[in-house]
């Protein structure tokens, strides 16, 4: 059996792999909430299971040295199958225990510290077993590569690395532009482990044409060191190596947050902007990985000495690339050559170094190859913690990157006094002149570049462990920015999604909740109605913005009839069994953003529903309606369809800027009332408030124009008739590339209706 079978075979693992990350974490969002520690959780377990699975694999196969090579192969086939079994069984497991919390454990669980440590203990039962069964592959396929081809396996780890990473930029591109879109997230599930299941036989099948027992193996060497014959003596240590191997998988894991930060502004807050970022980065490990294959040799002392010397400026290089003032050009492209220049340099070198050392420290066995991935994953764990829930938050992302690179420049600093090193030239430079070097480009690179954040003179900045928060500007030109992506401005809109659905209602209304508190205005004209309010946010820095934007907000928020929770919309309501006259959803923009569609859901309905008071209102804001936007009747429709399948009473009104639509829903039938009768039940602070901004007209002539406006739920179905609706498996606003590029062929989406002229937006 050749090797390069094993190419084959971690390039379709890694695929899988990158595929069941992505829709596992969908899935425990969906369930347990979009909050940080929930992605912080499940990134972990994942991460925690390939590096209990590396070692554990690693020492399996130092146990069974003695065996024939068809053993680790098939034991490898093995794994795999049970990984394409966690298919079916992560999701079953999610579910079941999402079920549970909200049944028998409800009571006992959903305050937060407790509901976090129960649904972390759950989440780590649902996804622990079969991520050990990801990270067990390394060890058997070099055990059995090593059995197969003894004289070729020393540097087996990063021949089974670079086919790995290759998978998962594959994994990471394919899903989210083409097979979401088209499958859905199940579906896309269903691919990935029946993939599984025939890379699994195949190795099982394959096993039995070497069935033939192996030659005896020598014990394995001590893990302190590396053996005396593997490495000359003025070598990295053992110690060394294993520091080293923590470190990259800390700092890379570590700046790959920030990274999402820094360039999301100029990518756009949508899916593929974090497919291209992640794509971005692990193509680099992947040309950095084919590098250091190519050009190294096993025994080689002096290889990787220059990257680790470089590693400490690489490092900084996306102080320059997210530089808005050197870089003018804007656009998709414009951002993934950000992207690229800012994030490949640094990845490309832990894509040089990473395998080099693990190659270094295991020469080809399997025990040492686990041990060395395993604190490598280790260190990759807490790189996002520390990232997301301190440097972040006290640092912010310039000064932050800074403090991640400090490390590494101590490790060029050594590599560049290493024995081994002075006998290296780069660029005519010996090492310490070199090094010397970075140095003073890194100084430049921080001195003489500038965040996103300066593009706003005046400005009120706050960070935490979810959010970089900027608000800006002056009177009715103020703006809210979360991670650079524009929440809202001031506008009568976000004034009548609360007066719009209370002045409907047949009955005084007691209370409302609004859900996504942006700049506040909903929440403040609510309270206009003297009617106890409670407001969710997801972000904490947020609701300390309110003061920036109405002078009267930080005593509002004092007012006992005002509740401010901190938390995901969607999670509040599943937890909560508090019943409301109006509840008011106003989700983030733009439409497509990521998990936006959580907002627009079926599932989400569902949980909102029981929260209606009888006769109550719910107000669901689509911000869209833009004629020049071929994608917009198919969101509209989708959003529409989600809509009339939930709630039997559903009506839909332009916004009065002519742009976005209210819907609004109930499970009763609307009250038939004239359009004079509902000003006539604004209280004076209510009527105040509805036209602070529109001095012009008067509460009625406001009401009655958005009444005025009010469009057909069947028309707008009608312009994509065949679209799904909204739902927790086909996002449908948040995956639109297809359509997109259809559009621009001509090509018919869903049924929908030819588009008419484009006219300006008012």
């Amino acid at each position: 059996m050749k090797t390069r079978w094993f190419f084959l075979f971690f390039l379709v693992s890694g695929f899988c792999s990158l595929v069941y990350e992505v829709v596992w974490l969908r899935l425990a969002m969906a369930r347990f909430g979009v909050t940080t520690p929930m992605v912080s959780i499940v990134l972990s377990v994942f991460m925690a299971g390939l590096g209990i699975g590396s070692w554990a694999g690693g020492l399996l196969m130092r146990r069974c040295r003695q065996s024939a090579a068809a053993v680790p192969l098939r034991l490898y086939g093995a794994v795999e199958i049970l990984i394409g079994v966690s298919g079916l069984a992560a999701p079953w497991m999610i579910e079941a225990g999402y079920n549970w919390l909200r049944s028998g454990g409800r009571e006992m669980v959903w305050g937060s510290s407790s509901y976090y440590l129960v649904s972390g203990a759950w989440m780590s039962l649902s996804l622990l077993p079969w991520c050990t069964c990801m990270g067990a592959t390394f060890p058997f396929a070099m055990a059995a590569i090593r059995r197969l081809a003894p004289g070729g396996s020393e540097r087996s780890f990063s021949y089974l690395y670079v086919a790995n990473v290759l998978g998962a930029i594959l994994g990471t591109l394919v899903p989210a532009f083409v097979l979401i879109e088209l499958f859905g997230f199940h579906g896309t599930l269903a691919i990935a482990r029946t993939m599984n299941f025939m890379l699994g036989a195949g190795v099982i099948l394959l096993s039995f044409r070497v069935a033939a027992p192996a030659p005896p193996e020598e014990a394995a060497p001590p893990d302190a060191a590396v053996p005396e014959a593997a490495a000359p003596a003025d070598a990295l240590s053992g110690k060394a190596i294993l520091w080293f191997l923590f470190a990259t998988g800390l700092c890379s894991m570590a700046m790959e947050v920030v990274w999402v930060r820094q360039f999301t502004v100029y990518l756009g807050n949508v899916v593929y902007a974090f497919a291209a970022i992640l794509a971005l980065y692990l193509g680099a490990t992947f040309a950095g990985s084919r590098w250091y294959r190519r050009s190294s040799k096993p025994g080689d002392a002096q290889a990787g000495a220059w990257a680790w010397i470089l590693l400490g400026v690489a490092a900084l290089a996306p102080l320059l690339a997210a530089d808005p003032h050197l870089i003018r050009v804007r656009g998709f492209s414009a951002g993934a050559l950000r992207v690229a220049l800012g994030v490949g340099p640094f990845s490309a070198l832990v894509g040089y170094l990473t395998p080099m050392l693990v190659d270094r420290w295991s020469r080809g066995d399997p025990d040492r190859a686990g041990k060395a991935y395993a604190v490598n994953v280790v260190g990759s764990i807490l790189g996002p913690l520390v990232a997301g829930f301190w440097i972040l938050p006290w640092l912010g992302e310039r000064r932050g990157l800074c403090a991640i690179a400090l490390p590494l420049f101590a490790i060029g600093l050594a590599a560049a006094l290493r024995p081994a090193a002075q006998r290296m030239e780069l660029l005519g430079l010996p090492p310490k002149p070199l090094f010397a070097s970075t140095v003073v480009v890194s100084l430049v690179l921080v001195f003489f570049t500038r965040g996103y954040d300066t593009l706003f003179r005046n400005r009120l900045e706050l960070r935490d462990y979810t959010a970089t928060v900027i608000a800006t500007g002056e009177g009715m030109g103020r703006l809210l920015l979360v991670n650079g992506t524009g929440m809202t401005t001031l506008t009568p809109i976000t004034k009548v999604m609360a007066h719009l659905p209370l002045s409907y209602l047949d009955k005084p209304a007691t209370s409302g909740l609004v859900i996504c508190f942006g700049m506040g205005t909903t929440f403040r004209s609510m309270m206009s109605w003297g009617i106890r309010t409670t407001a969710v946010e997801l972000v904490p820095s947020v609701p300390r913005t309110f003061g920036y934007f109405h002078e009267d907000g930080p005593e509002l928020l004092k007012s006992p009839l005002a509740r401010m929770v901190i938390d995901d919309g969607r999670r509040y309501l599943d937890r909560s069994r508090e019943q409301f006259d109006v509840i008011v959803v106003d989700p983030p923009p733009p439409v497509p953003t990521p998990t936006s569609s959580l907002l627009y859901s079926r599932e989400f309905y569902a949980l909102l529903k029981p929260h209606l008071r009888s006769g109550g209102i719910a107000q669901i804001w689509f911000p869209g309606g833009d004629p020049g936007d071929p994608l917009d009747p198919v969101t509209q429709a989708s959003v529409a369809k989600a809509l009339r399948d939930s709630f039997p009473y559903v009506r839909a009104y332009q916004s009065v800027a002519g742009w976005g639509i209210h819907f609004l829903a109930r499970m009763e039938p609307f009250p038939e009332i004239e359009n004079g009768e509902m000003p006539q039940k604004l209280s004076a602070a209510a009527a105040e408030d509805l036209v602070e901004w529109n001095d012009d007209v008067t509460p009625r002539e406001m009401l009655t124009g958005v009444l005025s406006r009010q469009k057909s739920l069947d028309s707008l179905i009608a312009a994509a008739p065949a679209v799904p609706p909204i739902g927790d498996d086909r996002p449908i606003n948040e995956y639109f590339l297809l359509r997109r590029t259809g559009a621009r062929l001509g090509l018919p989406m869903y049924g929908q209706a030819a588009a008419r002229k484009s006219e300006p937006r008012p």
